[in-house]
């Protein structure tokens, strides 16, 4: 065999695994199509936070009055807002390269298919091939934006979230279609620079994955912004063929027609599982998802499959964890499964939203008795003082034993904040435990400590 380990993609599940093996001793490569890192890092998380940083600074210029001082003048410079987030992307991707070489990986650049179990043909830019053997293969290939059969992307006007972190001109108006968290962050992003922005969302409340009490404050911020939201419609078609588009919604009330310049389809993404060889080698998928056990082996021995194309939550943290429990479980350790119930789930629009485990509803359906508690930003030293009162944070426990069943979050900060919710979860602590673990102050962290109390009606700033 050529290699112990072949990973086929590098995005935060795929390199993370190549490292991960490296230093375990295995002798590993990757392949990648397009650049290290993968869409990740190139095309999502990373150049999309660098798009929102560009809009919040651009605020607080802005409102820089309600701070004691004066701004003479502000303008947006579109191109320049592009070209910085290309750059931290960039300079990203770079390190990716650089633990590449420090961990003596090498690096197949072209795309990869099965061609047995221990064998990977792989495809250069220029059409040649050669192939490749190891022992254990990933399968780390990721995911794309979806598109809907009555929502085709042209990439011009109907684009999925890699054009609008790159557009050639700052649209004046824009339909989002979808709300998750691509859809509310580009949303937030380009009404913050001047863009007049709809979204229109199938379900009754946006950002409809979390709970009830988040999605409603976000609404609530969002109008206040000047952002129009349109709950419980459909687009139906879009007309492209004038100088705008012309986008036909379905409403409880009827067919609106609404125009803008451009629409972004962020109606989530779907898999990359074509030209892998999968059928050929006979390895098991369900809607669009491979088959793997508690440790990402497929039902092909020596195959395995991580992140975005297997059950479990897309998101980046969540490959990377699956890749470094899949490699161990290859080097002869004995990792833990992964708890899919304490994944945390950021959103970074502004106010940002932050959540781990059940929702209320999800918990009262599960047959928990709870106990709710709820902490305001208005009431929070630290949120007045930097000017962010929006949001609250709403912890739910278990009311007979206590257990910590979930957190949700929505405010200036709270993605930096989930992490404790996270690891007192998986420490199995209680809500008293929270209450008397002493928060510093004034922290917006104060307000995780604050809402326990509130659940066992102690809670002392309110």
């Amino acid at each position: 065999m050529d290699y112990d380990l072949i990973v086929i993609g590098t995005g935060p599940g795929g390199y993370v695994a190549a490292i991960r093996a490296a230093q375990l001793g295995l002798k590993t490569a990757v392949i990648e199509k397009e650049s290290l890192g993968g869409i990740c890092l190139n095309w999502g998380c990373i150049p999309t936070k660098a798009l929102l940083k560009s809009a919040q600074v651009f605020e607080y210029i802005n409102h820089a009055e309600e701070y004691g001082l004066k701004v003479n003048g502000s303008e947006v410079d579109f191109s320049s807002i592009i070209k910085r987030s290309r750059g931290v992307a960039d300079g990203m991707s770079k390190g990716i390269q650089f633990l590449m070489k420090k961990n003596k990986i090498d690096v197949i650049m072209g795309t990869g298919k099965l061609k047995g179990k221990n064998s990977i043909e792989v495809k250069a830019a220029d059409g040649s091939t050669k192939n490749y053997t190891a022992k254990n293969i990933i399968l780390a290939t990721g995911s794309r934006s979806r598109e809907l059969p009555n929502l085709k992307q042209d990439g011009v006007k109907v684009i999925g979230y890699r054009q609008a972190m790159n557009l050639p001109k700052q649209p004046q108006s824009l339909v989002v279609v979808g709300s998750g968290a691509i859809g509310v962050e580009f949303a937030y992003f380009y009404n913050s620079i001047g863009t007049k922005v709809t979204i229109v969302e199938y379900l009754d409340n946006i950002v409809p994955v979390e709970d009830e009490d988040i999605s409603k404050q976000l609404a609530r911020s969002f109008k206040k912004l000047g952002i129009n939201i349109m709950t419980g419609s459909t687009v139906e078609s879009v007309d492209t063929s004038g100088e705008k588009c012309k986008v036909n919604v379905k409403t409880a009330k009827g067919n609106e027609v609404l125009e803008a310049d451009v629409v972004l389809s962020a109606v989530g993404v779907m898999t990359n599982l074509e030209n892998l060889g999968l059928e050929e080698l006979g390895i098991k998928t369900d809607k669009g998802k491979v088959l793997v056990d508690n440790f990402y082996k497929t039902n092909v021995e020596g195959v395995f499959a991580i992140g975005d194309i297997v059950k479990g939550q897309a998101l980046a943290h969540v490959a990377s964890a699956e890749g470094i429990i899949c490699v161990e479980k290859i080097a002869g350790k004995n990792p833990e499964p992964l708890n899919y119930n304490n994944i945390p789930g950021c959103t970074y629009c502004s106010p940002e939203i932050a959540s781990v485990g059940y929702t209320e509803k999800a918990a009262r359906e599960a047959g928990f008795e709870i106990k709710v508690g709820k902490f305001p930003f208005s009431a929070s030293g630290k949120a007045s003082a930097a000017g962010a009162k929006d949001g609250f944070v709403k912890v739910i426990f278990d009311a007979k034993y206590g257990e910590f069943l979930g957190a949700h979050m929505i405010g200036y900060n709270v993605t930096e904040m989930i992490a404790e919710v996270v690891t007192a979860r998986k420490l199995e602590a209680t809500g008293h435990e929270i209450i008397h673990s002493v928060h510093p102050h004034p922290t917006m962290s104060e307000a995780v400590m604050e809402a326990a109390a509130d659940a066992y009606g102690e809670v002392i700033h309110l």
